[in-house]
């Protein structure tokens, strides 16, 4: 099985959705550190699960860890959805 490369420019702008299916954002940007992507910024759009979850939020930053798949669009770990006081993605 041949390695799926893609430049992280061309992740600008998907959608980000989570395991169970809720539209969560769209990529803003990544973060890295060391050469590695550590976190990705999510604005929240209109109908985004994370602005009904965190009134007037303009987006989050969800650690890399918590992606589960990037392709035509970007899908996270559910656990952001529901999170408790440790796991609360950090408001823009």
């Amino acid at each position: 099985m041949a390695l799926k490369l893609k430049k992280i420019t061309n992740t600008y702008g998907l959608k980000v959705y989570t395991d169970s299916g809720s539209y969560f954002g769209d990529v803003d940007e990544a973060i890295i550190q060391d050469n590695r992507v550590v976190g990705w910024r999510v604005k929240a759009g209109a109908a985004s699960n994370l602005s009904k979850m965190i009134k007037g939020a303009k987006g989050a930053i969800i650690q890399h860890n918590l992606v589960r798949a990037i392709d035509d669009i970007v899908i996270i770990s559910n656990i952001v959805t529901s999170p408790s006081e440790e796991e609360t993605p950090a408001q823009i």
